[in-house]
């Protein structure tokens, strides 16, 4: 059985709690390292005022036991807890000190000392002083280095996370920023006020947020002088089309008249098909909402499309919507369909996702990975690459997802999920305003498909 490795939670990737854990690390380590070098010089401190003191005090008592005088309180020879390591010390003819626990001299309860102890006739000649104010000194400046490190660490690391904060706050806009921007949002600018005087000094995030303002401000005018170009060119075209088109009525009948007026009219459908993308690009179409129900208008696009298309309903689903740009993606998915794929193709409406596929080679990587692009198609098919475009960029308008996968046996698939609408009060439904049905119950007689649709 494969063992399930440790995933860290996605918050700990954050630069914020990266910083927040160094900045922590390094604050301990260097309080940890200054609160060592302090205790430590400070105990040696105390620790040798205490040794000097005690054997000041061995050398006063000494002079009283080779006096014959009695030995002052704090003293003896071979007093009790006395340490052995010190009486043997002593007894070898050697000085030393060593603190320890041994009686106050004034109260005789135990307590930390400083003892000092040298030889006399062969036994050990001691005496102690009270070690516990030093003692106390010491546990003192611990506790003094302890909540000064404490509070020195709390107020650089909330002093270093509010600097870091400024920093993945500017970060955070200009990936927001960005983001608009791959969203189609060409007016999105991150307008750092580091950037809005050049004789100003710029950290890096200032220079970053710069370079994606000057980034989207080129993008944009490129993308502006193409659509440009596109609607010029198509709106050019129609003039002289229009009169081509009238032109080849006054041919006589033959087939190299069809052959013209057929070349005509697919010059007259990829000139619509430009003027429609060059509106989307603009981002200028206004919708015209309805709720209608989605089966009745999926059908009618299919008998208005003429092609021979399965038809199944599933969960009836009302949408609120713009049925003319609705049924103008389902006949770019349903012609797109029958030119690049293989019968039978089928629509399938079950609540309010409508989905169209077929049984060719399914759709290209490129379409998969990156979505439908225009005047691209796969090898040597029909089309333009115009018909998913729309159908894409029109599914947007109305709220709408639209996915291309492959179909798990095989061919193309392509779904579209619109918003499902849900009614809150109980009244009578038919007051809708959108319905798809005409006053005698049958279908609406304006809900055929606008134009022919055009698949990629």
């Amino acid at each position: 059985m494969r063992r399930r490795r440790f995933r860290s939670p996605s918050w700990t990737a954050s630069l914020t709690w990266k910083s927040a854990v160094f900045l922590t690390a390094m604050c301990c380590t260097l309080a940890a390292l200054l609160g060592f070098l302090v205790h430590t010089a400070v105990t040696r401190q105390v620790v040798e005022q205490a040794r000097e003191k005690t054997l000041s005090k061995l050398e006063a008592v000494t002079d009283a036991y080779e006096a014959g005088e009695p030995l002052p309180p704090g003293s003896g020879v071979d007093p009790p807890g006395l340490p052995g390591s010190l009486r043997t010390l002593a007894a070898g003819g050697e000085r030393g000190t060593l603190v320890a626990d041994a009686p106050h001299p004034r109260h005789g309860r135990p307590g930390p000392a400083m003892w000092a102890a040298g030889p006399a006739d062969g036994r050990a000649l001691a005496a102690w002083t009270d070690y516990g104010h030093s003692a106390r000194t010491i546990a003192g400046l611990d506790r003094a280095i302890i909540g000064s490190s404490l509070l020195a660490i709390a107020a650089t690391l909330l002093a270093g996370l509010f600097a870091v904060g400024r920093v993945t706050r500017r970060l955070h806009q200009s990936a927001r920023v960005a983001r608009r921007i791959s969203a189609g949002d060409l007016d999105a600018r991150v307008a750092d006020p580091r950037t809005a005087r050049p004789v100003r000094a710029q950290d890096e995030v200032a220079i970053v947020a710069g370079a994606l303002d000057t980034m989207a401000s080129t993008l944009q005018r490129k993308l502006q002088t193409e659509q440009r170009f596109t609607a010029d060119v198509a709106h050019e075209l129609r003039t002289p089309l229009t009169g081509l088109t009238a032109a080849t009525e006054l041919l006589p009948p033959g087939r190299p008249t069809e052959l013209v007026r057929d070349r005509v009219r697919a010059m007259r459908a990829l000139t619509e098909d430009l003027l429609e993308i060059s509106r989307l690009d603009a981002r200028t179409e206004q919708v015209d909402l309805a709720v209608h129900d989605l089966g009745p208008v999926a059908e009618r696009v299919v008998r208005a499309s003429g092609a021979p298309t399965e038809v199944r309903l599933g969960r009836a689903a009302r949408v609120e919507t713009d049925r003319r740009r609705l049924e103008r993606v389902i006949g770019n998915l349903v012609a797109n369909a029958h030119r690049h794929g293989a019968p039978p193709v089928v629509l399938e409406a079950d609540g309010p996702v409508v989905s169209v596929r077929d049984h060719g080679p399914g759709f290209p990587a490129y379409l998969l990975e990156s979505g439908p692009q225009r005047f691209r198609t796969e090898g040597a098919g029909k089309g333009h690459g115009l018909g998913l475009t729309i159908a894409l960029g029109q599914a947007e308008v109305i709220g709408a997802r639209l996915e291309f996968a492959e179909a798990p046996d095989g061919g193309a698939l392509a779904r579209l999920t619109l918003p499902e609408y849900v009614a809150f009060d109980d009244g009578d439904g038919d007051g809708n305003p959108g319905g798809d049905r005409g006053p005698d119950g049958g279908d609406d007689p304006d809900g055929s498909t606008r134009g022919s649709p055009h698949g990629s």
